[in-house]
């Protein structure tokens, strides 16, 4: 079953993420300038997790109960060295560790996926400034692991893809594209298996239509459809789009 919304992190504590502290967390107005850090759960069968600045015995504050498809809000954190560290919620049992140097003024993505045995963090550092004028800016990320690889379209209104080129190509597990420019428009993401012709198969993924203003930035992450133990396999093999907004214009 398609995922209807995205889980909301239950518990957020002060305004900082994977800070050393509250006083690692530094607002517009701060000592030092600040970065800003969300995250984003991709992996379909991990639990709920809880994401820490080094440990919890030397961190106060931090992100709690992040569900399978959440996309944080950016928050600001000092910048600095960091040592994210993701736990299963409400424990100790660590289950995947990144180290990090979050630069002043920049904006990053710390990303949690693959099969919860082999859970991986990366961080990646985000576009905070416009796409051009009159264009979009989209980034797409691999994080689905029993899809295979596909050919992303971007269907307008009332047209069909028939001899459309797809704006990404072989999108598999871990593939980074990224910003790649595009009219702004309205539009939905059609997935099709990597080499096949829009009609010749059928869609692995159809979206609904979505309008993209001018100069607006954002990251679309390919991920599975959640693991759930008590389904079989066929009920969780199908493919989904999440979307995290990087940049929107000030009259969006």
């Amino acid at each position: 079953m398609p995922l209807t919304r995205l889980h909301l992190a239950t518990r957020i504590t002060g305004l900082a993420i994977l800070a050393a502290g509250l006083a690692g967390c530094q607002g517009v107005t701060g000592v030092q300038p600040a970065a800003q850090v969300r995250v984003i759960a991709a992996s379909p069968d991990a639990p709920a997790l809880d994401i820490y600045q080094n440990s919890p015995s030397q961190a106060h504050a931090g992100l709690y109960n992040i569900g399978f498809g959440t996309v944080t809000s950016y928050s600001p954190i000092t910048s600095g060295t960091y040592a994210p560290i993701a736990y299963t919620a409400g424990t100790l049992q660590q289950l995947a560790q990144v180290r990090v140097v979050f630069a002043p003024g920049n904006q990053y993505t710390v990303l949690a996926g693959n099969i919860s045995a082999n859970l991986q963090m990366a961080v990646l550092r985000d576009q905070s400034t416009p796409a051009p004028a009159g264009q979009i800016a989209l980034r797409f990320l691999g994080q689905a692991i029993r899809s295979g690889p596909v050919d992303l379209y971007l269907l307008p209104p009332g047209l069909s893809l028939n001899g459309a080129s797809p704006i990404a190509s072989s999108i598999n597990f871990g593939a980074n594209t990224g910003y790649i420019n595009a009219p702004a428009g309205t539009y939905s993401f059609v997935a099709y298996p990597a080499g096949a012709a829009p009609g010749a198969t059928p869609p692995a993924f159809t979206g609904t239509q979505v309008a993209y203003p001018a100069t607006a930035v954002r990251t679309i992450l390919l991920i599975d459809q959640q693991r759930l133990d008590s389904q079989p396999e066929a009920t969780h093999s199908g493919l989904q789009i999440i979307t995290a907004n990087d940049y929107d214009p000030t009259s969006s």
